[in-house]
């Protein structure tokens, strides 16, 4: 799912469901699918009352559609997110959990400040995370939809949460994509790095600050974040740079790039550092240009977009500055 338009994203998550008429074969479809979880190891009375209930929604098909393409620049699409707004909410919030903040921080290595990010780009701070019932939305998206087969294993995962009885079908809601709580995880992704932080039973990111925090910090230390290391940053390129230099797939050492006249955005030099960095210019080289180390490799393990990543961590450094 693109991420390149903040306000359209939290429009569409807010967007109410409306049920269609379902093929003739959708008895069938559903009655294999039930199989199918109740083979990966789904209850049977799980899968019956989830399934019994669910509810094709035309609302859903139309949101995975008529998805537009992106044609913002870059910062376009960073005005979007660095709304001064968010960046005071996110510098309250941050001092009001200080402390557990912290906890989580030095348990998993990730800094306040990028989960602070991630919590405000990904749900408003918990404001915007979809009312959609998840399994009618996967159920459609895996019956009707554009990735049928994605969306089935979701809604299979979805059965393994439900069958684990903290939740109720009508509690697990999220985006009409299948995203779920502040964290906006798909249901897989919930099996496998969300934290009961809390100790509730269950990891709840929809209403549990420490298990939000520790989820998000738990899914990039898995996903590779190193604790020493920050995520890069914007600097000056040299004049006829050369374009081919440009691109993650490029990786040499911060001074082997100062040595190529890269310089900081204020014109001084970059340390003389063995870290491997990349240079990435989301407008091309006559915008603005960043150099990027593996931790900003591993913010795009969480959502594939560059300007995503970016944004993440240019929003990051303005809530922790």
């Amino acid at each position: 799912m693109k991420l390149h338009a903040i306000p359209l994203l939290l429009l569409l998550l807010a967007c109410g469901p409306t049920a269609f008429a379902a093929g003739a074969d959708f008895p069938q479809w559903l009655a294999e699918l039930k199989r199918d979880a109740e083979s990966q190891g789904v209850p049977a009375a799980t899968a019956d009352t989830a399934l019994g209930a669910v509810t094709l929604q035309q609302r859903v098909l139309e949101l995975d559609q008529r998805q537009p393409e992106s044609t913002l620049t870059f910062n376009q699409y960073l005005a979007n997110v660095m709304v001064p707004a968010r960046i005071e909410r996110g510098r309250k919030l941050k001092t009001e959990n200080r402390a557990l903040l912290r906890r989580v921080s030095d348990r998993y290595g990730v800094p306040a400040k990028i989960i602070m990010a991630l919590w405000a780009v990904e749900s408003g701070y918990g404001a915007s995370m979809g009312k959609f019932r998840i399994v009618d939305a996967l159920a459609t998206l895996a019956y009707d939809g554009r990735r049928p087969d994605l969306f089935r294993a979701e809604l299979i995962s979805a059965l393994k949460i439900l069958a684990r009885g903290k939740f109720t079908v009508d509690e697990l809601k999220g985006s009409w994509a299948g995203a779920m709580g502040q964290t906006q995880f798909m249901p897989s992704t919930y099996l496998k790095y969300a934290v009961d932080y809390s100790h509730h039973g269950e990891a709840d990111i929809w209403s549990d600050t420490g298990d939000v925090f520790a989820s998000a910090a738990n899914y990039l230390a898995e996903l590779g974040w190193k604790r020493d290391e920050s995520w890069g940053r914007e600097v000056k390129l040299p004049a006829r740079f050369d374009d081919g230099q440009i691109g993650l797939p490029v990786k040499k050492s911060v001074a082997e790039w100062a040595r190529a006249g890269v310089r900081r955005l204020d014109g001084g030099a970059l340390p003389p550092s063995q870290i491997e960095a990349s240079i990435i210019a989301p407008d091309g080289t006559g915008g603005r240009a960043f150099l990027v180390y593996d931790n900003f490799r591993t913010i795009m393990k969480w959502n594939h977009s560059t300007y995503f990543a970016l944004a993440v961590c240019l929003l990051g450094d303005a809530i922790g500055n």
